[in-house]
Parts: C-alpha cells; sequence; structure tokens
C-alpha cells in the first residue's frame, strides 16, 4: 500500500515499459528480487514493489518480474528433476509432455489477464488480501487450529 501511494504521490513513474529499463535498473530488480529469500516474501511481489519504488511503471515492473521468473523457473525445475532423476522413465514422457503444455497455456493466459488488470487496477486490493491472510495464520496458529511447524 505503502508502494502505491508513493507511486501515486511521485507521479509520472520514470520507466513506462520495459524495453527502457538500463542495466543499473534491472541490476536493482535482481537486487529487490532477492529479497524473496525471506521466508513468506513473494518474489514476485518483491519485484514489483521494488520496481515501484524505483520509479517503474506498476505494468512494467510486473513485465519484468515475470521475464525474471523465467530463468528462475527453468533452473529451479532441471535442479528438481537432476535431484529425481531415479524416478524418471521414457514411458512417462507424454504425461510430461501434456503437464508442460497444459502449465505453459494456463501461465500465458492468467500473465497475460494479470498485465490488463494491472493496467488500470491498483494492489491496494492485493495488499489487503495479504494483510487478511497474514492475520488468519496468526489467528489459527495462536488458537492451535492449525500446526504451522514443518
Amino acid at each position: 500500500m505503502w508502494a502505491e501511494r508513493r507511486a501515486k504521490a511521485a507521479g509520472a513513474p520514470r520507466i513506462v515499459e520495459v524495453d527502457d529499463l538500463q542495466p543499473l535498473d534491472a541490476l536493482k530488480l535482481g537486487l529487490a528480487q532477492a529479497l524473496a529469500l525471506i521466508p513468506g516474501t513473494s518474489r514476485s511481489g518483491a519485484t514489483i514493489i521494488g520496481g515501484m519504488l524505483f520509479g517503474l511503471s506498476r505494468k512494467a515492473a510486473t513485465e519484468f518480474s515475470f521475464f525474471l521468473a523465467i530463468p528462475t523457473l527453468i533452473i529451479a525445475s532441471l535442479y528438481q528433476l537432476y535431484k529425481e532423476r531415479d524416478l524418471l522413465a521414457m514411458d512417462d514422457i507424454g504425461m510430461w509432455l501434456v503437464g508442460f503444455i497444459a502449465a505453459f497455456a494456463s501461465a500465458f493466459v492468467c500473465v497475460r489477464w494479470l498485465l490488463r488488470y494491472i493496467s488500470t487496477h491498483d494492489f491496494t486490493w492485493f495488499a489487503w488480501y495479504r494483510i487478511a491472510f497474514g492475520l488468519l495464520i496468526l489467528a489459527t496458529w495462536q488458537l492451535n487450529l492449525v500446526s504451522w511447524a514443518a
């Protein structure tokens, strides 16, 4: 909510399109993404909020966040496949292919929708959702309704 208010108070963003990013801007956004190493921190949320604080438009920050996700997800997937290599079998290739296509198509549709949505809406509703959900987690933990210990 603070990042949204700050962006509105600052006026027009310094960077409107992803193509306008300079290498230093990309480095700053990568460092903002590193904040997601803090447990419970959203990788895309840290990158988007960081981008807005660095003067990017909401759309440019969100777009770049998804671009940053590509190598992160590919490397994480390859690492997981390597760890589970003993479970892989050639007979499962069809299942993997269908799963990959379904995941790619649904991600594509969701990302397109989100980019259109954030062009006309801000992230305030999402901030309130995160606060409410965080309070729900704390309440279920405090009242021993759910054990959140791993």
